[in-house]
């Protein structure tokens, strides 16, 4: 698929991972089914042609714009039709600075962006369709997120927090969540209440999430590696715990995604 990746402006790169772009995916009368799978990862995406169409979720909503929470379930979309759309890949904390909601409130969930955020919609959306290129609607974006970092008063996330998720990134989610509290100076009570408003999940789901995501990139740099080298590597008991995890999160075991999808990680991009 033609994918094109952007950067955001340099005020909005401690919150947003990166845009991404497709323009009229598929020729006419094609479909393709794409499997959706945990990312760690809050995104919104604006359509700017035909929707595609989730097969084993309830529908999606009507709106153009989108905003899809953490998950910790997979499934598919149908693609059909001239897919247009532009895409903001959050930081994990990084969409509580936009948007002034909990996050966990968006945990399994695909809303309207209008549910939590009415202003500017209209605007991005005619603005976005009306643009002739990726770079110009790279800027629109920019305009749009920097305009609400205004509206909320550039909040930050919680210093501790970004270091725990630092701690999780260079671990590749090998850490225990009592670590990660006590480095924080903070009860694991706490702990775990600040990240699921911040980051939309709780730690020991997010923490599967990542050791998945994990296993897809070092599956990604080493396609050759067995399931039992890659169990090992990526911090699983055994290669039965790999495949648990896997069957959770996928729907699929191991071997199965790999025939069956790109080894590929959205969360550790290459």
């Amino acid at each position: 698929m033609p994918f094109n990746f952007a950067q955001p402006a340099q005020m909005l790169l401690p919150f947003v991972k990166q845009y991404w772009a497709l323009d009229n995916v598929m020729p006419r009368g094609l479909t393709h089914t794409q499997r959706i799978i945990p990312t760690g990862l809050i995104e919104l995406t604006i359509y700017l042609g035909d929707k595609p169409l989730s097969s084993d979720r309830d529908q999606l909503s009507s709106d153009p714009s989108l905003i899809s929470g953490q998950q910790n379930t997979s499934y598919n979309l149908v693609v059909t039709g001239s897919v247009s759309l532009f895409s903001v890949t959050f930081h994990p904390p990084g969409a509580q600075v936009f948007f002034k909601v909990p996050m966990e409130e968006l945990y399994n969930q695909t809303l309207s962006l209008r549910v939590i955020q009415k202003e500017f919609v209209d605007q991005i959306e005619s603005e976005l369709y009306e643009a002739q290129s990726f770079s110009q609607r790279v800027g629109i974006m920019n305009h749009f997120l920097g305009l609400l970092l205004q509206k909320n008063g550039r909040l930050e996330p919680q210093p501790r927090l970004i270091d725990s998720l630092m701690i999780i990134d260079h671990s590749m989610g090998m850490v225990d969540i009592v670590t990660l509290a006590n480095k924080a100076c903070l009860s694991r009570k706490q702990y775990e209440r600040i990240f699921k408003t911040n980051v939309g999940i709780s730690p020991k789901r997010f923490l599967r999430i990542i050791r998945l995501q994990h296993a897809l990139f070092k599956k990604q740099l080493t396609p050759n590696l067995s399931l039992t080298e890659l169990a090992y590597d990526c911090g699983y008991y055994d290669q039965s715990h790999m495949i648990n995890d896997f069957n959770l999160l996928t729907g699929m075991a191991p071997r199965q995604y790999f025939s069956a999808c790109d080894a590929y990680s959205d969360y550790f991009l290459l």
